[in-house]
């Protein structure tokens, strides 16, 4: 009889459980469970955002050595280019895994919440070594579950769903990140190498005017002031080569860093010039519309305003009761019955034993005597009006930066041009005409280098100015899709005032 009514307790149990959580079903936390849940999500937004890269993520050994196997064939020993470089830290670089194991700890949350809470059973020894009854008088078995668990198990699920879509736009917005730092890596290694080449152009027409000053200074044709001005010219273009040089292997070591690269693998290389600029640019007249459409980071401060929307909500239901528990049991307590009969004129006595099992059912809850709940939901309203807040600000920035990006792509465009289409030629045009007159025998040697020497400042100038253009297209991205786009329109459009510094 004690066996029926325990589980008839238990039954009771299980059904309020249903009752109180029926709305959530086992199908739909099924997905948290998942090997990678939520990461086709995040590899098609990444996609759209980079044009086609692909991003992984890395779960076991095999699919570790098979990325190891395709990023060696990608870079090894190979000129490679910004979309290759792109790829490559995708799928290589170790810090992108850890932002893609926060979303498998925020599913795993959200599994463990759409869970019913585990019941705790309780069970008692009464009169232990009684001598009337035996070893037990009587033995006492209860089962509490937390109802205000099953009443909120629904809320509870649906808070950590959301911060496990929050999760995924977070590995989005890293993933974008990690892509516009690879690209900027990539431009500044380019252009630090086109700016030695250059530089060594250059160095090459100061040691001829060096080795010049010195010959006609040894014939008294050149005042020592003369031999002194170009051979601190060639002295300190030769201090500007060795930065130079400095700069371009240290942007390839950023490169390797972003791209996750380390022994044989860092034996890439990388063009010697950068592309050309585009002919012309597409005009984009909603540009502002589209990063509000677009920005990842935006829909982070969404997605974090319906999280506190909810968690104010649960607030709002646990205000008065925080701790709900029915217990249900049974108690089976042994008892001694002394009967009494006449039998041949004597009393004789007669002593049975008997179990009589006692069902119960409590109910269990907090007073809200002292604490009434009134601060848990002032914290939670303002927590809320902070969060509206911060989205209202996040989409006035969004906004600034989406112009402040489309003015700088287009601006550094038009200088990058100016420089290619204006600036250089005439520079060219000079030297060549003062070649025809050194030839002609009216212009000198020294204003022949002069000329070259010039030209070349004006070729770093023109380095730098395309270095900035390409920089402002990555920094374009970053407003529209979002990673890291605060950062870059801090850090503003690169000056093209500094010349032969630049790329240094």
């Amino acid at each position: 009889m004690s066996a029926r009514r325990g589980l008839k307790s238990a039954c009771l149990i299980s059904t309020l459980a249903t009752v109180l959580a029926g709305c959530v079903t086992d199908d739909e936390i099924a997905g948290y469970a998942a090997e990678k849940p939520g990461f086709g999500v995040v590899a098609a937004a990444v996609s759209v955002s980079t044009n086609g890269k692909e991003t992984v993520w890395v779960q076991n050994r095999q699919e570790a050595t098979a990325i190891s196997d395709r990023v060696h064939a990608m870079v090894h020993k190979k000129t490679i280019s910004a979309d290759t470089a792109v790829q490559v830290a995708l799928l290589n670089n170790r810090g992108l895994q850890a932002a893609y194991a926060d979303i498998g700890m925020t599913a795993a949350e959200a599994w463990q919440q759409g869970m019913l809470e585990n019941p705790r059973v309780s069970v008692g020894l009464l009169g232990i070594g009684a001598p009337e009854v035996g070893a037990v008088r009587a033995i006492e078995g209860v089962i509490a579950a937390n109802i205000l668990a099953m009443a909120t198990r629904k809320a509870r699920v649906d808070l950590a769903d959301t911060r496990f879509r929050q999760s995924q736009m977070r590995a989005v917005d890293a993933t974008l990140e990690l892509a516009n730092d690879t690209r900027r890596a990539w431009i500044d290694s380019v252009s630090a190498f086109e700016t030695v080449a250059y530089l060594n152009q250059a160095k090459m027409a100061a040691d001829a005017a060096s080795e010049l000053a010195q010959r006609l200074g040894e014939t008294g044709a050149l005042p020592k002031a003369g031999q002194a001005r170009e051979h601190a010219f060639y002295a300190e273009l030769t201090g500007q080569m060795a930065e130079a040089r400095l700069a371009a292997r240290l942007a390839k070591e950023e490169l390797a860093r972003l791209m996750g690269l380390w022994g044989a693998e860092v034996d890439f290389f990388v063009p010697d010039r950068l592309p050309n600029l585009p002919r012309g640019l597409p005009r984009r007249n909603r540009i502002e519309q589209e990063a509000l459409d677009n920005r990842v980071d935006l829909r982070v401060a969404k997605l974090e305003l319906e999280a506190v929307a909810k968690s104010y909500g649960l607030t709002e239901a646990t205000r008065f009761v925080t701790d709900l528990e029915i217990i249900s049991g049974v108690e089976a307590e042994r008892e001694i019955e002394t009967e009494y009969e006449i039998n041949g004129g004597n009393l004789e006595e007669t002593k049975t034993r008997k179990t009589v099992v006692t069902p119960q059912l409590e109910l269990e809850f907090v007073i809200p005597i002292f604490d009434s709940g009134k601060a848990r939901l002032r914290k939670a309203e303002l927590a809320y009006m902070r969060a509206a807040n911060l989205l209202a600000e996040k989409a006035v920035s969004v906004r600034s930066e989406a112009r402040s990006a489309y003015t700088a792509y287009s601006s550094t465009h038009e200088i990058a041009r100016h420089y290619r289409n204006a600036v250089v030629p005439l520079r060219t045009k000079i030297e060549e005409e003062s070649l025809l007159t050194y030839n002609g025998m009216i212009t000198s040697t020294f204003e022949l280098l002069a000329d070259t020497r010039a030209k070349t400042g004006t070729l770093l100038l023109a380095i730098n100015a395309k270095r900035a253009f390409w920089l402002a297209d990555v920094n374009l991205s970053a407003a529209v899709y979002g990673g890291g786009a605060s950062a870059a329109a801090a850090a503003g459009a690169p000056s093209v005032a500094d010349g032969g510094d630049a790329g240094h």
